[in-house]
């Protein structure tokens, strides 16, 4: 880890990318992917305090876009009309030319949580907003830092 680092270094969400499925979200506006432990309490002799135990990951994320068009409506729709859950890759690429490089990741087996048919609100501009379940991911490119 560094002892010092540059401000121009902080990485800007601004030059984040994303894909479904191969097809780029020129209208995505924010992506989270966060992997949490679950644990188990442990029980000890001569302890007060419980011990934990990983037991498991829960996976999940979040992908929020500006509603351009009805890609992800029309997608969906069509597999959940055939009683089918709608399984995707989303890629996400993060590359502020400022940073010491790029970092991508790629999570796999992800299940969106609803179907958005409607929603929208006069005078406010309109946005959709996924949250997902994902069962695996890869570290595709990772930004190193000197030192």
């Amino acid at each position: 880890m560094p002892k010092e680092f540059k401000a121009e270094q902080v990485i800007n969400g601004s030059w984040g990318e994303a894909w479904l499925d191969g097809e780029y979200l020129a209208q995505v506006t924010a992506l989270k992917a966060e992997v949490t432990p679950k644990k188990t309490a442990i029980t000890m002799v001569q302890r007060l305090n419980e011990g934990q135990k990983m037991t498991g990951l829960e996976l999940k994320g979040e992908l929020k876009l500006h509603k351009i068009n009805s890609f992800v409506m029309s997608k969906m729709s069509s597999y959940f009309k055939r009683g089918k859950m709608m399984t995707c890759t989303i890629m996400s690429n993060l590359n502020d030319p400022d940073a010491l490089g790029a970092e991508r990741v790629e999570l796999y087996g992800c299940l969106l949580d609803k179907l958005i048919l409607a929603d929208w609100e006069a005078g406010k501009m309109c946005e959709e907003t996924y949250g997902f379940t994902f069962e695996d991911w890869e570290l595709r490119d990772i930004i190193k830092s000197d030192g």
